[in-house]
């Protein structure tokens, strides 16, 4: 397939980094800003179609995207890392890092694929480690508020520990309100401000159905970040594109060790599990979820959320013009 190169990231020239460029982004209006930091992106513009604002583009013959598969989930995430560039493409030393994965049930083991598979976040954070990470931090919020349940059940708890990082319990003082002034439903919501200051911002969804959003994938697995996730869902697809122009993780992995195709976002029927052993990763949040839709017998396009989000220039839609690596380990 042709690789899709993207421009340099140009705040990084400049030595702006992640936390300042969101802060900036949302403080001041976005608009402007954004435009003197991104070429070609004019005030009143949407995103420039596949600029990332914490990454820079892929480098030279290195995939846009990732796609590895086998029975080890820590090797198959290793695996598309290292087709990506390598952890190190993303994360620097001395770098304050989140990794949020999808914890949003207390009911439920991993099997049941309602969470992320506790060994993908555990490889994650490992890799991040050794890349001489100063922090990493893995922490979702779980229906009810059961968030050390969560933690504890779906066994991200003791792998997060067992690898060497934290998982933080989401506490109401660190939520603000943001500024999305490129939201065409919301224009402001309410985000745990830690997610927002981090250095890196991994996201570790997993690839499930959902009654609402067709499929919980990347771009749906941000809303774990907001307040008031009951009232998000009026216009829900609308407003999973608007959050995802200011909440923009370095990196997605897709889950699909297991995938839940039926009854989401919870089910709690093996019945409705399949086995893929699978895992995807991209820089592109749209890039990663149009693919992972291709394991339900669907295209990102019959995504209302990825469309839309592509539609704003969030990310590539057309597989077929980036170039994707698919390994077999």
């Amino acid at each position: 397939m042709v690789s899709h190169q993207q421009p340099e990231d140009s705040h990084r020239r400049r030595g702006l980094g992640r936390r300042e460029f969101i802060k900036g982004v949302t403080a001041f209006g976005g608009l402007a800003l954004l435009s003197s930091f991104l070429p070609g992106c004019a005030p009143g513009s949407d995103i420039v179609p596949g600029e990332t604002p914490q990454t820079t583009a892929p480098p030279p013959n290195t995939p846009y995207l990732a796609v590895a598969r086998g029975e080890s989930p820590k090797l198959i995430v290793q695996t598309a890392l290292k087709a990506l560039g390598g952890i190190e493409r993303f994360v620097k030393p001395g770098n304050d890092v989140i990794i949020k994965p999808n914890i949003c049930t207390a009911y439920h083991s991993y099997e049941y694929a309602a969470t992320t598979n506790p060994e993908v976040v555990a490889a994650l954070v490992e890799l991040c480690l050794g890349a001489g990470a100063r922090r990493v931090r893995v922490m979702d919020r779980a229906f009810g508020g059961l968030a050390r349940v969560a933690y504890t059940r779906s066994g991200i708890g003791p792998a997060v520990s067992a690898a060497g990082g934290e998982t933080e319990i989401m506490t109401e003082m660190k939520y603000r309100e943001v500024e999305i002034p490129q939201g065409r439903d919301i224009k402001k919501w309410t985000v745990y401000g830690d997610v927002l200051d981090a250095d890196v911002l991994i996201n570790v969804p997993i690839a499930k159905d959902h009654s609402l959003a067709r499929l919980t994938l990347g771009m749906k697995n941000l809303l774990g970040v907001i307040h008031n996730r009951n009232l998000f869902h009026i216009n829900l697809d609308q407003r999973i594109a608007d959050l995802s122009t200011v909440v923009r993780p370095s990196l997605t992995v897709v889950d699909a060790v297991r995938i839940l195709v039926d009854h989401g976002p919870s089910s709690g029927s093996l019945d409705d599990v399949r086995l893929t052993n699978t895992v995807i990763a991209s820089h592109d949040i749209v890039a990663a979820d149009a693919y992972a839709a291709t394991l339900f017998g669907l295209t990102g396009a019959d995504i209302p959320a990825t469309r839309i989000g592509a539609e704003m220039g969030l990310g590539t839609l057309d597989l077929s013009s980036v170039k994707v690596e698919e390994i077999s380990v």
